[in-house]
């Protein structure tokens, strides 16, 4: 027999994400936003109708939304349910939500999503932690999502996808911020196919060589960072990005870069 699995949110990541377990998988889902499209699983009037004898409950909610989304599932779960909550939400409130779901006897696990659900779909890997960790992916990785279970304590895994996200959110901001001030100067093209150049030769061995750059001259970046935001103001862009770095590379000398992996 099909194991039966709830999905709360059926927006882009959660529909991609009900489709594809819906072939391994009894599937149901809820949405209070939710639109007439076709779909290979069934939508619900009610979240308490949706997880209603589902084994594995994954909520993939905003974070604003993920308190509400628990709470319309406590008392209408089967016995030994698993509650997988994958929105992007500080350590903090995976917590909060771990609490409220053990007070109520609803065994819970935190996930995140470490990769654009719109290319993998599925089988977009995901990091789970807390007490059903295990057991969600297990149910899960044989439905055809890449789940890979911590252990440990709930937040790990929040921790891991907010560290990833100071990076690609922090770099897709630089990139904006470097081609609003590109298209000022008429280098709009140049700058785009520099900025693929650059990140395509980027392993690990150049970011050791750009930390262990940013230590042995920081004071020189600094003055060519405080440069480039004087050119990023003329051109009429606040450079918020720029400024931070300099701030940063201002705390080097002081601070020194953290060292991990093979030394610098």
């Amino acid at each position: 027999m099909k194991p039966r699995v709830a999905l709360l949110g059926l927006g882009e990541a959660g529909y991609a994400i009900a489709s594809g377990l819906s072939t391994h998988a009894h599937v149901t889902g809820f949405d209070p936003a939710w639109t007439d499209r076709p779909a290979g699983f069934t939508v619900l009037g009610s979240a308490a109708e949706a997880v209603a004898g589902a084994e594995v409950v994954i909520a993939l909610t905003a974070a604003a939304d993920a308190p509400g989304a628990l709470a319309s599932a406590l008392g209408n779960t089967a016995d030994g349910a698993v509650y997988l909550d994958l929105s992007t939400a500080s350590p903090d409130l995976k917590r909060d939500l771990a609490a409220t779901a053990t007070a109520h006897g609803l065994t819970f696990a935190e996930g995140v999503l470490m990769a654009p659900v719109l290319r993998l779909l599925v089988k977009t890997p995901v990091l789970a932690a807390g007490p059903g960790a295990g057991r969600a992916a297990a149910l899960l990785s044989a439905c055809g999502m890449d789940i890979t279970p911590l252990g440990g304590e709930v937040g790990e895994a929040a921790a891991r996808k907010l560290l990833r996200s100071i990076v690609v959110k922090g770099l897709t901001a630089l990139m904006v911020e470097s081609l609003r001030v590109a298209e000022t100067q008429g280098l709009g093209e140049w700058c785009y196919d520099h900025l693929v150049d650059t990140l395509t030769e980027v392993d690990g061995d150049v970011i050791r060589k750009l930390l262990d750059g940013t230590v042995r001259h920081s004071a020189r970046r600094v003055a060519e960072m405080e440069a480039a935001a004087s050119m990023a103001g003329t051109a009429g862009e606040s450079a918020a990005m720029t400024r931070a770095t300099v701030e940063v590379l201002r705390s080097v000398p002081g601070r020194g870069v953290p060292r991990f992996g093979t030394a610098l």
